[in-house]
């Protein structure tokens, strides 16, 4: 077992024990938490609660996370949005809510059931719950992916992101005005000394930077495209709270008034990488998904 421990933070009192722990980390869904606070891996101060107990401020939640199993991860037709598909590469356009592969408390529903359905050839660097995955993109971020269908593919794109060769753009609203129109964030990127489920930006950490540029300013938001040069968890989220400008609906990362959507408004809408039997560059722009053109038309029509 995995034991990690977290505080009770101010936005989090008031919350039921079992959001506030399937808020730490987008691969743990509620009711596989659920299941652990009534097995017992979860303690309070020291002590065993019920899922429905209310958490107070500075709380000590100790979590022991089982081991995972050995899962069979099964097909699942999906109406996929794919971009581009030969025998080497496939893109995909991942929607907003998707969780991108297995793992326990999300066995069904992601996108690597829906890609064994599509096709029968994934690389298998990754092993059974990641079968073609290169790199992945937050749950409830949306955007272009790029998937291997065999290992010299899957070698060849991972390279592409090791050297920075990979061009991945984002499009995202976030709270206040950015009063410059270009900047570069290079801050290194590692676990929060006081919440390890949550990223920040540490003395010690990985080397992460992202380019950004603003598009359109509104009254209290700007819309921005972020371009990221190394691939952090988090790390556009991160940076840009670092900065003061943090993503609005971002549920980890974000304040709590925010505009109406269901995750952080954060849109991965440009790829680009060489082709790895061919090394012909190509790229592919994924248009903005409704619930932020709505978010932009809201902006625009009230600030």
């Amino acid at each position: 077992m995995e034991k990690t421990e977290h505080i009770v933070l101010e936005d989090e009192q008031g919350d039921r024990i079992d959001k506030v722990i399937s808020g730490l980390d987008d691969e743990w869904s509620r009711t596989q938490v659920q299941q652990w606070i009534k097995e017992g891996h979860v303690l309070v101060n020291g002590k065993p609660v019920k899922p429905n107990y209310k958490c107070n401020l500075h709380d000590q939640i100790e979590m022991l996370i089982p081991d995972p199993e050995e899962l069979n991860v099964l097909p699942e037709e999906m109406d996929l949005d794919i971009y581009f598909e030969d025998k080497d590469v496939l893109v995909v356009n991942k929607p907003r809510g998707m969780v991108v592969h297995p793992a326990p408390g999300h066995l069904t529903g992601t996108l690597v059931n829906g890609l064994m359905a599509h096709c029968q050839d994934l690389s298998g660097i990754n092993g059974v719950l990641r079968p073609g995955i290169v790199h992945r993109i937050d749950k409830d971020t949306s955007g272009l992916l790029m998937v291997a269908k065999n290992d010299m593919a899957h070698e060849s794109l991972v390279n592409q992101l090791v050297e920075k060769t990979v061009t991945r753009k984002y499009k995202a609203i976030v709270h206040g005005v950015i009063p410059h129109d270009f900047g570069t964030i290079d801050a290194p990127l590692g676990r929060d000394s006081k919440d390890r489920q949550s990223m920040a930006v540490v003395d010690h950490g990985k080397h992460a930077v992202t380019h950004f540029h603003v598009l359109e300013r509104f009254k209290d938001f700007t819309f921005v495209e972020c371009q990221l040069e190394t691939g952090r968890t988090h790390q556009i989220r991160v940076h840009m709270k670092y900065i003061g400008y943090p993503l609005a609906g971002d549920p980890k990362y974000g304040p709590k008034k925010t505009l109406a959507i269901d995750g952080q408004a954060l849109h991965a809408g440009v790829l680009g990488f060489h082709h790895p039997r061919t090394g012909e560059y190509l790229e592919f722009e994924a248009p903005l998904p409704e619930d932020m053109v709505h978010l932009h038309h809201y902006l625009e029509n009230n600030h």
